[in-house]
């Protein structure tokens, strides 16, 4: 199975972009080449199941299926009823994120479809780049050129926040370099500043999942679990087995995307823990501040060059 990818920072808050992008019925707004667009039935767009009949520039017509949307999360799939390529079994998933630094949008658009023998990634390439990536530098230029406000009464998290520290950054380096650095579960020592004397507990190795690792934060002493490992989406997570701080059964743990786009890493750290709603108080925005923000921008800044 083949899979089509694009992905861009967009400077615009994620409530904006996501105010243009969930009209399935507004393509011609915004995306290349498209002309026109109906929803068929004269159904609303923002109903799952509808189908948006389309025509480009050259007079293709095209029909695509909404399969999800979701509002709490920012994406939506769909698939082609009639297809713009000569591809089978075509699944495609626009999704946004907060860059929580800075107040931007990470938008990625992927596909996954089968492409027919002798044709190998010719339809990969051609959907990255003339259909996603394209599509997504023309919402940015039209968001840029626009200044559209952020709809008025917006939340960003309508069900819940996903996390109790739920924070974000764009690392300016490219998302294998950056992994390579993060994903040693005894290397944070290297580029925390508040972080010392970080090493693995009987020696093994870093990426030894269940592995413990052990070290000062300012003057506390933590130890912390390795839970999971996953070099396919760039991410690990962890628990802490020791540590001074008044909370409880914490989990942790950061994952990285490549931005196409230029070459750059959106990266998202995420911590859930139970404490009392006081301590909360301090914790929250501690924790997002000082251990992953900081975390991020340090890497980024003793490992790339980049303040």
């Amino acid at each position: 199975m083949a899979r089509a990818y694009a992905s861009r920072i967009i400077k615009a808050p994620v409530e904006t972009v996501w105010n243009v992008v969930r009209n399935f019925n507004g393509l011609p707004g915004w995306a290349v080449g498209i002309v026109d667009s109906k929803i068929e039935g004269g159904l609303d767009a923002d109903v799952v199941g509808c189908v948006r009949s389309f025509h480009t520039k050259d007079g293709t017509h095209i029909r695509e299926r909404l399969l999800t949307l979701d509002d709490a999360r920012y994406t939506f799939t769909y698939n082609f009823e009639k297809p713009a390529f000569p591809v089978k079994n075509y699944l495609a998933t626009l999704r946004l994120m907060p860059v929580t630094h800075g107040d931007a949008t990470f938008a990625e658009w992927e596909a996954t479809f089968d492409e027919a023998p002798g044709d190998e990634g010719k339809y990969v390439a051609k959907i990255s780049r003339e259909v996603f990536a394209a599509n997504w530098k023309s919402l940015s230029e039209k968001i840029k050129r626009e200044k559209p406000q952020k709809p008025e009464g917006s939340v960003r998290w309508k069900a819940w926040a996903p996390n109790k520290v739920w924070t974000s950054r764009v690392i300016k380096a490219p998302v294998e370099r950056v992994w390579a650095r993060m994903r040693d579960f005894a290397g944070m020592g290297a580029w925390h500043g508040e972080i010392t004397k970080m090493h693995m507990l009987k020696k093994v190795r870093p990426d030894k999942v269940s592995g413990v690792r052990d070290f000062y934060f300012g003057d506390g002493h933590l130890n912390e679990e390795l839970l999971h490992l996953c070099d396919l989406t760039r991410s690990f997570s962890y628990r802490i087995t020791k540590c001074e701080i008044p909370w409880m059964n914490y989990v942790s743990g950061p994952r990285l995307w490549p931005v196409t786009a230029d070459n750059t890493t959106f990266g998202v750290w995420t911590g859930d823990w139970v404490a009392s709603p006081q301590d909360d108080l301090t914790l929250i925005p501690r924790t997002e501040e000082n251990v992953y923000q900081r975390a991020f921008a340090e890497l980024e800044k003793n490992f790339f060059g980049k303040k």
